[in-house]
């Protein structure tokens, strides 16, 4: 997976949907992460940056509405909103709440598809990247995928490499290990991505036992923190 796919994020109460939404959207090249109510949505957004959300209407507790509305006040990421209810009322509602589209149940996928590439098309890009990130005495150059210690290359293997630059490049956001494994192609599970972030702290860490920079977030995965 390309490390510039945009991540989605999936808020159902159907976990059915869900995992079909998500492995349909992670086969056509998104980054995808899921959310079972608004509550959980929350928390994710806390600790990742999404692209875009797309957000089911009716869900038990806290509806879709009013968490599109709330998270307004305070975001502009894109809603791509799910509903069950095709009345116009009720799509001017879901508009009217802060959604950037609007789709009824059952839809086809690849509408879907189409529906978050326009979303996407029509969003102002970020701003450019920076394209290093210091740590001490040492910089990593992002586009060049290099480790430098006071100007000196510091030897990465292929996967330590690809961890470096999946995490420079999302700065202070914590990344889990599963996306960590889709973003870097590691091989070996959860475990083997423990093992790669290990080994990386020994090359960037002046105590890897107490990380400085790439650090745990416990119960989310890793987060580099630069300086």
């Amino acid at each position: 997976m390309s490390l510039e796919a945009p991540h989605i994020l999936v808020v159902d109460d159907d976990a059915r949907l869900r995992r079909l939404l998500a492995r349909y959207l992670v086969e056509h090249g998104f980054l995808v992460a899921t959310a079972e109510n608004a509550e959980d949505a929350r928390s994710k957004l806390g600790s990742f940056a999404f692209d875009l959300i797309v957000l089911d209407l009716m869900m038990p507790g806290e509806s879709g509405l009013s968490f599109a509305a709330d998270l307004r006040k305070r975001s502009g990421v894109p809603i791509l909103m799910l509903t069950a209810m095709g009345e116009p009322e009720d799509l001017i509602a879901g508009l009217e709440g802060g959604a950037d589209d609007y789709m009824v149940k059952p839809f086809e996928p690849r509408e879907l598809l189409l529906r978050i590439s326009n979303i996407l098309r029509r969003t102002p890009q970020p701003d450019v990247q920076p394209s290093e990130v210091r740590m001490g005495d040492m910089v990593f150059l992002i586009d060049r995928e290099e480790l430098r210690r006071a100007d000196v290359p510091v030897k990465l293997t292929s996967v330590e490499t690809a961890l470096m630059t999946a995490l420079a490049r999302r700065p202070g956001l914590a990344l889990s290990r599963e996306e960590l494994i889709e973003l870097t192609g590691a091989a070996g599970g959860d475990r083997a991505v423990d093992v790669q972030v290990t080994r990386l702290r020994r090359k960037i860490e002046t105590d890897p036992r107490e990380p400085r920079y790439l650090q745990t977030v416990r119960g989310r995965g890793y987060v580099l923190k630069p300086d």
